[in-house]
């Protein structure tokens, strides 16, 4: 199967998994997550989706009910999928916690800590002031055709 392929049906796949979750599935400990993206094998036998808490659930315990209940739901949404998609074969399901908010946040926390922090104002014109030598014009300036006025 060609990888253009391959593309478009993760982008189905995600699409309708995050509808069946949203409308049709009951579980509560599911609750309202968010499908971040859809990895299937080229030969669709299975497909690793990953998913997100939805916007209350922000602990641990939150996030194993949530794979709790989309493991049990997992047939309900393969034959949901096999009802709303025309395909031969709908791969085998194994849902997976997004982590690479948590990741980049911990990147961004360690960078803040290495990092000096840059002194506002050193080395940059205040607001208003001028940058540019006294006859030249500025680069926007230049763009627009000139000053206004």
């Amino acid at each position: 199967m060609s990888q253009r392929r391959t593309a478009r049906l993760n982008e189905q796949f995600k699409r309708e998994i995050s509808r069946i979750l949203r409308r049709e599935v009951r579980d509560p400990r599911i609750g309202l997550p968010t499908v971040t993206a859809v990895e299937a094998t080229p030969d669709l036998w299975s497909a690793r989706i990953f998913v997100r808490p939805g916007p209350t659930e922000e602990s641990e315990a939150a996030d194993d009910a949530l794979l709790e209940g989309l493991v049990a739901a997992t047939p309900f949404i393969r034959r949901s999928l096999g009802q709303s998609l025309t395909l031969r074969r709908v791969p085998e399901l194994r849902f997976e916690l997004d982590r690479t908010l948590d990741r980049a946040m911990r990147v961004e926390k360690l960078l803040r800590e290495v990092l000096p922090e840059e002194d506002e104002g050193e080395g940059s014109p205040e607001e208003g002031e001028d940058s540019s030598e006294p006859g030249e014009e500025r680069e926007d300036e230049r763009a627009t055709g000139g000053t206004d006025g």
